[in-house]
């Protein structure tokens, strides 16, 4: 049952009538005249006047009592405060009026002063603490009468004993729905270890360890500290992951709804907060003038980044967008998930209508490819489109160069014939010092497009940028591993010592969007992406944000490195060297230029092998045009040592 509005208002109204009462009572020292009690009647009139209009002021009688919080909290003592402010003017007036008159006569009685300052000051505490009260009251009793209703509650200790964290508490403690139960804090200065805060023990981090997590019944630990340093976050993170808890986060403050944090906004601890680094944010207003307006086309727009980049590209607000991809199914998703998001978007008055075109095509189809872009005519083209999953690549090469490598060509040609501004092409750290047939290919589709950025003629600016793996992406390693803890493990890991660069889908494409806003023609960008991850530690990680324990619960098995695998993967050449941009967490790498003729020549010399399906030709033809490609694990190791020995030969003949 919820009450009305008016029955708050009343009874609010009697309370501070009661409140003034008290006050009398009090300052007459409990003795009234008839004439006291006459005065009174005046008074509780006046009072509950003002108190009328200040509570329809400052809307405390709006909240539901039984929710009662600080933001009710807050406008009872405004209500309260504006009722004496209002007394005060209206004594002040009959004090004027006395001075000019001498008297004032009300109702037959002299009387310069309709409540003395001393009752209003001993009101006003008595006033708010009657009205508090009484929400309290209700709000406990309701919690009490419902609390048989209620779950059973699960114990947890805040991580942070600062004002974040006290918020995170009056969150849990307020919400009726909350399922937690705060039994302590935890915080590193050494100042607040041993004290309290509104009852609640705060406790040394170290101290805290899983025979205390046991004797207390904790199952989760809240981090309440948003803005500490990354490198005080990981150290924080390695010590709660090594706990048998689970390890919750909340986000920013500026991320609260109206300033208060709720409840839903308190989540598991996510894979992308152990990337061991700070966030990479760019925000370039040219992103927005090289995009707005224009007719954008993305290739794999929907594979994990591309879809991420035709989503971002809507808030560009182009003209036009061309979603190009061979699957079916992953295009229709898209279309749905983009067409969503545009009803969204045109709600802002900013934002314009962008037409969408899904167009089924595969890169690799010349005929097709060139008369769509001669028909569109993009101004940019992100192309994302490829193969990139290393072990499939390597027992599949002639696949693997067909879209990678011809593909790209296809596209960069039709581009350049077609007048497009910019080409900017998504390509990857194993690029770099190839082992595998899928670095080789992409190697060799970066090499392509820059030169024939340099070809005489050209107009288009191609552009390459460079990362490591993403976080979450199709064929991610951090899927796999947590569909092998769903299914009860084990979780496969290749080497012990095998590590990788991550990012997140986000950034991939803010690299994307800023290369192409930056780039000239011939670039290609890296980015710093801080340390490498072990993928044991990432993998052991993941076991825990699941619930479970490494090795005891869910075993970790080591299956050797696959074919074509790096256990180091690299984002520069030895021989490559780096020059700065604006941003300091992107650089360009400056690499061996190749002439357009010599690269057109060896590429096109790949077409009859592939047509025959010689995947060893194919191969070694990479092998020649990119000389650091030396193969690792792979049946492609012996096209190396073949090599090896004619380079020998030459050499001794010369």
């Amino acid at each position: 049952m919820i009450l009305s509005r008016w029955i708050v208002v009343f009874i609010d109204l009697v309370l501070i009538a009661v409140a003034m009462i008290i006050a009398n009572l009090l300052r007459f020292d409990f003795v009234l005249s008839e004439l006291s009690f006459y005065h009174i009647r005046l008074q509780i009139f006046a009072v509950m006047l003002t108190g009328f209009i200040s509570i329809i002021i400052t809307g405390s009688h709006k909240g539901l009592i039984r929710h009662t919080g600080q933001n009710d909290t807050i406008r009872i003592v405004k209500a309260v405060t504006l009722t004496i402010i209002l007394l005060a003017i209206v004594n002040y007036i009959l004090y004027l009026l006395e001075r000019r008159d001498h008297s004032v006569i009300v109702t037959g009685v002299k009387y310069s002063m309709l409540i003395p300052n001393t009752a209003l000051l001993i009101f006003y505490p008595i006033a708010l603490f009657m009205l508090l009260f009484f929400r309290m009251s209700i709000k406990l009793a309701y919690y009490g009468i419902t609390a048989q209703n209620k779950v059973e509650k699960i114990n947890v200790i805040i991580y942070g004993a600062g004002k974040e964290g006290i918020s995170v508490m009056h969150t849990l403690s307020d919400a009726q729905s909350s399922p937690f139960r705060v039994v302590g804090f935890m915080d590193d200065m050494t100042g607040k270890i041993g004290k309290s805060v509104l009852g609640v023990e705060i406790y040394d981090p170290g101290a805290v360890t899983n025979e205390f997590l046991a004797r207390k019944n904790v199952k989760d630990i809240i981090l309440a500290m948003p803005y500490i340093a990354e490198e005080q976050k990981t150290k924080i993170y390695n010590r709660l992951l090594g706990l048998d808890v689970t390890v919750k986060s909340i986000p920013p403050v500026e991320a609260w709804i109206n300033g208060e944090l709720n409840l839903k906004q308190i989540q598991n601890l996510n894979l992308e907060d152990l990337l061991q680094r700070e966030a990479i944010s760019l925000d370039n207003p040219e992103v927005l003038r090289g995009i707005f307006g224009k007719t954008v086309m993305v290739t794999g727009a929907a594979g994990s980044i591309g879809h991420e980049l035709s989503r971002q590209l809507l808030f560009y607000n182009p003209r036009r967008i061309v979603l190009v991809d061979q699957a079916e199914s992953p295009l229709f998703e898209l279309e749905q998930d983009l067409i969503k998001q545009e009803q969204e978007l045109e709600e802002r008055k900013y934002h314009e209508k962008v037409n969408m075109e899904f167009v089924i095509a595969d890169v690799s189809n010349e005929t097709c490819i060139g008369a769509l872009i001669s028909s569109v005519k993009p101004n940019l083209i992100y192309h994302a489109a490829a193969y990139k999953h290393v072990p499939l690549m390597e027992t599949n090469p002639l696949e693997a160069v067909r879209v990678n490598v011809f593909g790209t060509c296809n596209l960069a040609e039709a581009a350049s014939e077609a007048g497009t501004e910019k080409f900017i092409m998504i390509s990857t750290d194993k690029a770099v010092n190839p082992t595998n047939v899928m670095g080789a290919t992409k190697r060799l589709a970066e090499i392509y497009i820059q030169s024939l950025n340099f070809k005489p003629g050209n107009k288009t600016a191609f552009i390459t940028t460079r990362f490591g793996n993403v976080l979450g992406s199709n064929g991610s390693v951090t899927r796999t591993f947590k569909k092998q803890i769903m299914a009860g493990g084990p979780v496969t890991v290749t080497h012990p010592e095998i590590t990788r660069y991550f990012m997140t889908i986000p950034e991939a494409c803010q690299l994307v969007f800023e290369a192409g806003a930056m780039g000239k023609g011939g670039e290609i960008f890296i980015f710093d992406m801080g340390k490498p991850v072990r993928i044991l530690d990432m993998a052991k990680n993941i076991i825990r944000l699941c619930g479970f324990t490494p090795d005891r619960e869910i075993k970790i098995v080591f299956t050797g490195l696959r074919p074509g695998e790096k256990l180091y993967e690299e984002l520069l050449n030895d021989k490559e060297r780096t020059l700065p941009t604006h941003h300091p967490k992107i650089m360009i790498a400056k690499v061996r230029d190749y002439p357009f003729d010599e690269v057109s020549i060896l590429i096109d010399g790949m077409a009859e092998p592939y047509r025959q399906g010689d995947n060893r030709t194919v191969v070694r033809l990479m092998k020649q045009i990119i000389p650091e490609y030396i193969s690792n694990n792979s049946v492609y190791r012996t096209l190396d040592f073949d090599l090896q020995r004619e380079r020998g030969v030459r050499r001794k003949a010369k």
